[in-house]
């Protein structure tokens, strides 16, 4: 069994890993599959309600802020590093629940971080009724 203070690290690092994978290849997917055409193609999942599509997010959150991908490029590294100091120094990190968390929140935003570096944007696709399109 791992010691609490090695599962403070095995933990959230396994998990990074797990969800940076599914999210480059997820995104992968959608651009090979859904990539940019003329037309807009999707995938229904539960009818209209939730749809796998192609987006272009160059903002943030919900489309906000949009053309600022060198910008939040580097405010997500910022805060990324700001939430591994705080898991280092400050927060309850023998908890699960904060290292799976940490693992979860991390592993998403250096994805984006990937997109936004590698095209210029961060590829979103998952389209939930009238709620702006997001990933994983």
């Amino acid at each position: 069994m791992f010691q609490a203070n090695q599962r403070r690290w095995w933990v959230p690092a396994f998990l990074f890993t797990l969800v940076l994978i599914f999210d480059q290849w997820s995104k992968f997917w959608v651009v090979e599959n859904l990539g940019p055409t003329p037309l807009m193609r999707s995938i229904p999942i539960a009818g209209d309600l939730v749809r796998i599509v192609y987006w272009r997010n160059t903002g943030v959150a919900f489309g906000l802020f949009q053309n600022n991908s060198g910008f939040f490029s580097i405010l997500a590294l910022l805060i990324s590093a700001g939430a591994v100091y705080a898991y280092v120094t400050r927060l309850p990190n023998q908890q699960v629940s904060v290292q799976i968390s940490m693992g979860l929140i991390l592993g998403g935003a250096i994805g984006n971080v990937i997109d936004r570096v590698r095209l210029g944007y961060v590829v979103d696709f998952i389209q939930v009724g009238w709620w702006p399109i997001f990933n994983i």
